[in-house]
């Protein structure tokens, strides 16, 4: 009898599963992700360490091996300067994860702050919050991108030779890639931070008319410590998944205000500016075009590959793999 019984507790004894792991488990296993997570990884580690294990000064001249091939001293070739193409590459791939990583920050702060206030306090805040998204959303974000960067660059130049003529500090003025940063990060993050408020907006309305948060209110609890503790926490999944796009989109911006001029310029290296530097000569000399082209590329594929893979993950209403 005992037998028969510890057979028949084995047999509908189920292991026990949470959902991270289910969607650890289903993330594995969509290999589309993972090959994209392997790349999202190296293109992180080139933005961190190319710098350091780069050959070759990223601004260093040699007028007599420009436009060369690949060879042994050169392993990329040279652009048409006789710059290390290894060398810029390796530098403009920090400029892309650095842009990505401090633009995307700042508008998902933003977007999330003003996003779920509108949601919770509802009323005349949520009706001026939704029509300034909208306004935000009715023109092309890269030409808002461009609006801004091409306003805020004048206005950054004029204060920086303030600081350094009442206070002393140069650093700005003498150094302009510092400046076309703060312009591309600055405009980065005002295009950004609207989708992501009307996103954490949906999902704060649904969330606020639930028990947990109707009973956290009826024994008192601030305004602050509900939006903190209950409102953001419960709907921040959908914002982390579409933050792996927004990576993706940071870089594709970047790289195109750096390719009409207004963003990220020489002497600073940016994906973008390597194309356009190269534009005029592509036809004999491909390689100064295709490699930073074929980068971008596989970064803006491979995050957006991987934030499908996580949606599909963290989405409840998927299957889930088959217990073992």
């Amino acid at each position: 009898m005992y037998s028969e019984a510890s057979s028949a507790s084995q047999l509908f004894r189920h292991e026990e599963r949470s959902l991270v792991s289910d969607a650890v488990r289903k993330l594995v296993a969509n290999r589309l992700a993972m090959i994209s997570l392997f790349v999202i990884i190296f293109i992180f580690f080139i933005g961190i360490f190319g710098p350091y294990v780069a050959p070759q000064d990223y601004l260093e001249q040699d007028l007599r091996a420009y436009n060369q091939g690949p060879s042994r001293e050169h392993l990329l070739g040279t652009d048409e300067l006789g710059r290390d193409m290894l060398s810029r590459l390796l530098w403009g791939g920090r400029t892309a994860i650095m842009v990505a990583v401090v633009s995307t920050s700042i508008s998902y702060l933003i977007g999330i702050l003003f996003g779920t206030l509108a949601a919770y306090r509802g009323g005349l805040t949520d009706a001026v919050f939704v029509r300034i998204v909208d306004l935000f959303d009715s023109f092309p974000h890269i030409l808002v991108a461009m609006l801004l960067a091409s306003t805020l660059r004048p206005w950054v130049l004029r204060l920086a030779r303030e600081l350094e003529t009442t206070q002393g500090i140069s650093f700005l003025a003498e150094n302009t890639v510092y400046i076309d940063y703060l312009v591309v990060f600055g405009s980065l993050s005002m295009i950004g931070w609207a989708g992501i408020g009307r996103l954490i907006r949906g999902q704060v309305l649904t969330l606020r008319a639930t028990d947990f948060v109707l009973a956290a209110r009826c024994v008192g609890a601030k305004e602050r410590w509900v939006i903190l503790r209950h409102l953001v926490p419960n709907a921040i999944g959908p914002v982390i998944v579409a933050l792996s796009s927004s990576f993706g989109g940071a870089m594709m911006y970047e790289s195109s205000l750096s390719f009409i001029g207004i963003g990220i310029q020489p002497p600073g290296a940016s994906w973008g500016n390597m194309i356009v530097l190269s534009m005029g000569q592509w036809r004999y000399y491909p390689h100064l075009v295709l490699m930073p082209g074929i980068l971008l590329m596989l970064a803006i594929i491979a995050f957006n590959f991987f934030g499908d893979g996580l949606n599909d993950a963290l989405n409840p209403r998927a299957l889930t793999p088959e217990r073992s």
